[in-house]
C-alpha cells in the first residue's frame, strides 16, 4: 500500500509523529488503535529497510575482500 511507497526518512517522521500523538493522549480509543497498528507496520517496515541495507553492505564488503576482486588492476583516466 501507501507504506510501502515511503522512504526510510518518510516512515520514521510519520513513526514519531504517530508517538507524539499517542503520548499526548488526546486520540480516541479507536483513533489510538488505528494509529497504533500504522505504527507497527511502519516499523516493521523501517525494519526490514534497515536489513535490506545491512545486506547491501555486508554484500559489497563480501565482494571487495574477494580474491578476484584484488587481482582486477584498476585504472583511473
Amino acid at each position: 500500500g501507501i507504506i510501502m511507497n515511503l522512504t526510510y526518512e518518510q516512515a520514521t517522521k510519520r513513526l514519531e509523529e504517530i508517538v507524539t500523538k499517542l503520548e499526548q493522549g488526546t486520540t480516541s480509543l479507536d483513533e489510538s488503535m488505528q494509529l497504533y497498528e500504522e505504527g507497527v507496520i511502519l516499523s516493521e517496515f523501517c525494519l526490514k529497510k534497515l536489513e535490506t541495507a545491512k545486506q547491501k553492505i555486508i554484500n559489497i564488503n563480501e565482494v571487495k575482500n574477494d580474491d578476484w576482486y584484488k587481482n582486477i588492476h584498476w585504472t583511473t583516466n
